[in-house]
């Protein structure tokens, strides 16, 4: 049988060079479960730290880039390089200082010239590197023919100038030619590397196999070796998020939300009583959400609503169903501002329905607390909105069947899924309808990876009328003075403003402004003429919503704020924001920070101070668009920084990377589709390996984002 490596994807071997560079010993097949040997306590501790505690996760770990090796005529004083040297003589010499061990010196050569290097605390090397050993160093080239080392490895390749040599990740006490070297020891193990991959669709995407992977990976073809995988991640996340959601439906049933057969209540509240024509995008968000809640499977949908869109009235037709059907509903927002915000909004867009609503935060008074939770045991309270107040043990629902969760990113796995326990029926057998919400867009890449397991619909279309805001980076105090002045403009005209702020109390060790210093210095110079109010986070309660409701009375003309008013804040009237250090957020968090204008009749503007050569301030003030702006933030910061931590529900990626691999996420996708539609539980022989590398990368490369 032939057990040379396959090509790339493209049917052609691999290159001649490629096969050299493993040795010709053909390793037992307990090789790739062994553990590397990288020589000295520092050295393995490096190696527990990047993962390489097997010879099969030294070999997955591919090399970061290649490396031209220069010759050492070649050396510029004061630049990194990479120079592949012989050995003509080594010694170690004591150092006066106590404790410290000896430094080896070698000098070291090509056919160009010679070195003298330097290894420091690292006396064996004497004897690793006798004259005429062949090493690999890379460091910095200082004058007198020195050279620093940062690293170094020996090696038998042959390596001249021009070519290129492997430079892989390291760790503290282990270097990427420390890599190199024990990767060479290894190589010829890749050629047992197990494949979970069916060869039919490897085939059909021109995939390489794994042992021809790995080999050209390690020899120089790293893009073809990376994207492979790559693919390997994305398919194992793509097939758990799916059949963790089908899981879900077959296991789990939920109230049958259809309309009444007497009237439906849905129907007659948007067509008389809703205070304005829903939008197209609306329009299509209602039905979906209300076929779903008719089904007798729990919905898990997520509503993506650009800043202002309206997602508050989809999840209310949602509410008013379950109310109609005889079941409850609950909305959960991350904090006060957003839950009293959304109190007032269901209040407002319900006018004349007989539908019992309440809140329940942290400041509810215990009386009153008491009468909510004895009303929701008993059923007499249709719907309560509140912030985690509601998952709190002593909260318990009568027939609980619609939970919506706003801007769900805020909370936790746990906290945007403690609802669940609270539905009517057994533990376990029942489950309510949950649709989430957020006001952050997610770019498509990152939703089929953190949230596979949700149905997804947009919101897009803006409410009739409203005007776009005009944005203005400024910086300096010219700057400065004509943008307060533009405020006063905004003031006088009878309109209010806001200026917001990163701290709320100045901090020697930032460079920032403070609301509060702000709000005692605007109050007396800049807006002296006007009513000025600050708000925070640090502030009671009561005192936040009492400077909210003069805001939106129209009593405070200029509110001082830190990102407390981010979302949940809606006051027409309200025409213009300053941003104070707008360097210091994110472009999700500036958007929304935006989105608190623009929502009346008037024309309203943005400015926002911070340096104008910033890549993400310049595309803020040039797209309007949350959905744009996602995008753009995706290619700025990558999905790393943009997933976060583990408890968003996101996958950590070692290979796939964002938006780059955004085809790649595709085929994965529809792949996993077609091999979950004729095998829904991996139980085929060509599917089980695939089934057992799901198993394993669950828990370090999967995260659920609902319960499984």
């Amino acid at each position: 049988m032939d057990k040379s490596p396959r090509g790339l994807g493209d049917g052609e071997p691999l290159a001649k060079a490629q096969l050299l560079a493993a040795p010709l010993r053909w390793p037992s097949e307990k090789a790739l479960a062994e553990r590397p040997k990288f020589g000295g306590r520092k050295a393995d501790e490096g190696a527990e730290h990047l993962g390489l505690t097997t010879v099969g996760a030294l070999l997955e770990h591919l090399p970061r880039d290649r490396r031209e090796a220069r010759t050492v005529a070649a050396l510029v004083a004061g630049e990194q390089a990479t120079v592949v040297v012989e050995v003509r003589s080594i010694s170690s010499r004591p150092v006066r200082r106590r404790g410290m061990r000896p430094l080896v010196e070698a000098l070291v050569f090509d056919q160009t010239g010679s070195l003298q290097v330097t290894f420091f605390n690292q006396p064996w090397l004497v004897k690793k590197y006798p004259p005429g050993t062949r090493l690999v160093l890379h460091g910095s080239y200082e004058a007198r023919n020195r050279f620093r080392v940062s690293s170094h490895a020996p090696t038998a390749e042959e390596i001249g100038a021009g070519d290129d040599v492997a430079h892989y990740a390291a760790a503290e006490g282990l270097s990427s030619t420390q890599i190199l070297a024990v990767v060479r020891e290894h190589l010829a193990a890749a050629r047992l590397a197990p494949d979970p991959l069916p060869g039919r669709l490897r085939a059909r995407h021109r995939l390489a196999d794994m042992p021809s992977a790995l080999l050209a990976g390690h020899a120089g073809q790293l893009e073809p070796a990376r994207q492979r995988l790559a693919f390997n991640e994305l398919l194992y996340v793509q097939l758990d998020l799916l059949r963790r959601r089908a899981r879900r439906a077959e296991e789990l049933k939920a109230p049958q939300l259809a309309p009444a057969q007497e009237g439906d209540l849905v129907g007659d509240w948007i067509a008389q009583q809703l205070p304005f024509e829903l939008t197209g995008d609306q329009e299509r968000a209602v039905s979906v959400v209300l076929g779903d809640i008719a089904r007798g499977h729990p919905m898990q949908r997520l509503l993506m609503g650009e800043v202002g869109s309206g997602k508050t009235v989809v999840a209310l037709a949602a509410m008013l169903r379950a109310v109609a059907n005889g079941y409850q509903a609950a909305l959960m927002a991350p904090t006060e501002t957003l839950a009293n915000q959304h109190f007032a909004t269901l209040a407002e867009l319900m006018p004349g329905q007989a539908v019992p609503i309440a809140l329940l935060t942290g400041s509810t008074p215990s009386a009153r607390r008491r009468d909510l939770l004895g009303k929701l045991a008993s059923g007499e309270l249709g719907i309560v909105v509140g912030t985690h107040a509601l998952i709190e043990d002593d909260v318990l629902f009568s027939r609980l069947a619609v939970v919506v969760v706003d801007e769900q990113h805020r909370f936790g796995v746990r906290q945007r899924t403690a609802l669940d326990a609270k539905a009517v029926g057994p533990a376990g057998s029942v489950a309510p309808h949950v649709l989430h919400m957020t006001a952050t867009p997610i770019p498509r890449t990152l939703a089929l990876l953190g949230y596979g397991d949700l149905d997804v619909t947009e919101l897009r279309e803006l409410p009739k009328g409203r005007e776009p805001i005009a944005t203005h980076l400024a910086s300096g105090e010219r700057d400065r003075a004509r943008a307060y002045e533009r405020i006063r403009e905004e003031l006088r005209a009878g309109r209010q403003a806001y200026v917001v702020c990163p701290l709320v109390e100045e901090s020697e060790a930032l460079a920032a402004r403070a609301a509060s210093a702000e709000y005692e210095r605007l109050s007396a110079e800049e807006f002296a003429d006007f009513n000025v109010q600050l708000i925070h986070g640090q502030m009671p309660s009561a005192q936040k919503a009492e400077a909210m409701r003069g805001f939106k009375a129209g009593d405070v003309d200029v509110l001082v704020a830190t990102t407390v008013i981010e979302v949940g804040v809606d006051v027409p009237n309200a025409t213009v924001m300053l941003i104070e250090n707008a360097e210091r957020y994110g472009l999700s968090q500036l958007h929304q920070l935006r989105g608190r204008i623009g929502r009346g009749e008037h024309v309203s503007v943005c400015i926002c101070f911070g340096p104008k050569e910033s890549e993400r301030l310049s595309a803020f003030s040039t797209w309007n668009d949350g959905f744009k702006l996602a995008e753009v933030d995706l290619q700025i910061r990558g999905e790393g920084e943009l997933i976060g931590t583990r408890q968003s529900g996101m996958a950590a990626f070692r290979f796939a990377s964002m938006p780059e691999d955004g085809e790649l996420l595709e085929r994965a996708r529809l792949s996993a589709r077609e091999i979950l539609e004729a095998d829904p539980d991996l139980l085929l022989a060509e599917h089980v390996p695939l089934r057992e590398a799901v198993e394993r990368a669950r828990g370090s490369l999967l995260a659920p984002t609902i319960p499984a």
